[in-house]
């Protein structure tokens, strides 16, 4: 019998090579296929700000997370533009199989854990350098913004069938807590999108803080109660280190447990400041990708199929490589085993008016928010704002 990587070998070259040739002759090319290599390349920022405050002697740049997510790549994602080509059918099969992008996602781990580890000296007292409150706290949110964009690697690596890769998600999500995500994203999200029984699916009129708490709450929650369920089903207790939210949960507490024999507890507040901001960048993006959008109700009382539809969309190439596509969300939902790099613009699709960091900002600003996007929502339904994911507060007002 042939070995597993043999299989795998065969399948790949049964299947990708005449795809590969096929894509080839029609002469289409991945033309970010390098570009990708600048996710791996966000956990650096740790390092990068202390070289430049090293350098420079400029204490400002122990915000370089912040300012780069916040101020640079808005600008860059203006300047560079949007890109919505799409790869070609008959290149899909080769672009599954690559390994490169699969390495780049593997990639993300090692810098990640890294960078936080080098934080972690630095807050306790190292770096050569003496760090002000507000130096530490503009470290804690370049952190938590490296742990955030983590949870896109996790998001990537979950959805995967091999065990390797979802076990990487679990470590993926560690640093932030949010290890639950792995079981209410796939198994819950995925089911319930743009719909009332969703918790990460934000409604029309809800502002960003509101939707944080309610989806964090619900979030955890629901992973709860769908392992517990899977649990019953078999007929044995969901207190078990086979408990998907329990062994994530109790992964995160160890690392915890581990950076704080390791440097002291003064490194815990900041650990528990950059996971806050870690999960909170997370369900931001969840605020943006089905603000206002509702599935209807068919007749037998059961949901409409998820469509493209049902998720907000952008093509800003910079936002989309920093975040393995994940603002091609539409194609994402229909087709939730489809890796990044083949991930489809789907032009039916509701698109925002710009990349996530830049709507972030936006919704950081409620009226701005509602301002820009619910005359949007409304127009995406005719009109007709009956058929939207109406907030109670918002149904009240109107």
């Amino acid at each position: 019998m042939a070995s597993p990587s043999r299989t795998q070998q065969q399948e790949h070259q049964e299947l990708g090579e005449p795809c590969r040739k096929a894509a080839k002759e029609a002469g289409w090319r991945d033309r970010k296929r390098y570009f990708w290599l600048l996710a791996p390349v966000v956990p650096s920022l740790v390092a990068d700000s202390w070289f430049l405050v090293q350098v420079t002697g400029q204490d400002l740049f122990w915000w370089f997370g912040p300012i780069l997510t916040f101020l640079v790549i808005p600008v860059l994602d203006h300047l560079v533009g949007a890109d919505a080509e799409n790869p070609p059918d008959s290149a899909l099969a080769w672009l599954e199989n690559d390994r490169f992008y699969r390495w780049v996602n593997f990639l993300y781990l090692p810098g990640q854990y890294l960078s936080l580890i080098f934080a972690c000296w630095m807050l306790a007292g190292g770096g050569w350098v003496a760090m002000s409150f507000v130096d530490k706290l503009g470290l804690m949110f370049t952190v938590g913004i490296i742990g955030g964009i983590a949870i896109s690697t996790a998001h990537e690596l979950g959805h995967r069938r091999a065990g390797l890769e979802r076990r990487l998600s679990k470590i993926a999500l560690a640093q932030s807590g949010y290890g639950h995500f792995f079981v209410e994203h796939n198994r819950g999200h995925h089911a319930r999108v743009a719909t009332p029984e969703d918790p990460a699916s934000s409604h029309l009129g809800e502002t960003l803080y509101a939707f944080i708490g309610r989806s964090v709450t619900g979030g955890a929650l629901s992973a709860w109660r769908i392992e517990r369920a899977r649990f019953a089903r078999i007929g044995t207790s969901h207190w078990s280190l086979r408990n998907d939210v329990l062994n994530a949960w109790i992964l995160t507490l160890v690392l915890f447990t581990v950076l704080v024999g390791w440097f002291g507890v003064v490194v815990l507040p900041w650990l528990i400041g950059q996971a806050v901001i870690g999960f909170c960048m997370l369900e931001s993006v969840n605020y943006l990708e089905h603000y206002g959008l509702r599935r209807q109700k068919r007749a037998d009382g059961r949901y409409e199929r998820v469509s493209a539809s049902h998720s907000w969309n952008s093509n800003t190439i910079v936002a989309n490589v920093c975040l393995f596509h994940l603002q091609r969300h539409s194609d994402h939902h229909a087709h939730p085993l489809r890796r990044y790099q083949t991930l489809r613009h789907a032009d039916e699709a509701p698109q925002l008016p710009s990349g996530y960091a830049t709507m972030i900002l936006v919704a950081m600003i409620p009226p701005l928010w509602r301002h820009i996007m619910d005359r949007r929502v409304i127009d995406h339904y005719g009109g007709q704002v009956q058929l939207a994911a109406l907030s109670p507060r918002y149904a009240k007002c109107r």
